[in-house]
């Protein structure tokens, strides 16, 4: 039987982290972290005000989901996390050496729309250019697949399901 992965779901603020990441944890039959509740309330106040987070307001809680899937390796997980720099995602690497990234890509003005749209988030629409120039996309030799984010959420997951499906087993 295949080892289940831990993956993070990531991608800028707007590419759907939290609608895809529990429907690919129910495909994969994991549990589902949403990154956002790792924040600390300094940095949710900070994003609310429409200020970026600095590497400083990340670490603590790159460090969390880091702990998060490190106790999840070889049971399998899904958590959202943003992880738009290499850095930030070697730190969840460093703590979790087989956490695997589902990277949802997609067009500026169709994630710009989406935010637009949303009620209920802290993260107003005015920071998505802070997250653009922050994105630096998975690189040749980081473990995880780009899934577009065009369609339904359905469609995305079962992109990122099959993605999922031809990476090699998880390390521990």
């Amino acid at each position: 039987m295949r080892t289940p992965h831990v993956v993070a779901v990531m991608g800028v603020a707007g590419t759907g982290k939290t609608t895809i990441g529990p429907l690919l944890a129910a495909r994969l039959g994991v549990p589902y972290a949403e990154g956002d509740d790792f924040h600390p309330q300094a940095n949710i106040a900070k994003m609310s005000a429409g200020t970026p987070l600095d590497d400083d307001d990340r670490w603590p809680w790159l460090d969390a989901i880091g702990t998060w899937a490190h106790e999840r390796a070889g049971l399998g997980g899904v958590v959202s996390c943003s992880a738009l720099k290499r850095s930030y995602r070697d730190r969840l690497r460093a703590a979790a050496p087989g956490i695997v990234f589902v990277h949802l890509a997609g067009d500026r003005a169709l994630i710009e729309d989406r935010m637009a749209h949303r009620q209920g988030h802290f993260m107003p629409t005015a920071l998505l250019d802070s997250q653009f120039a922050t994105l630096q996309p998975l690189e040749a030799d980081e473990t995880g697949v780009a899934v577009d984010v065009t369609g339904t959420p359905e469609e995305i997951t079962e992109r990122a399901a099959k993605a999922l499906d031809v990476l090699p087993e998880p390390q521990r």
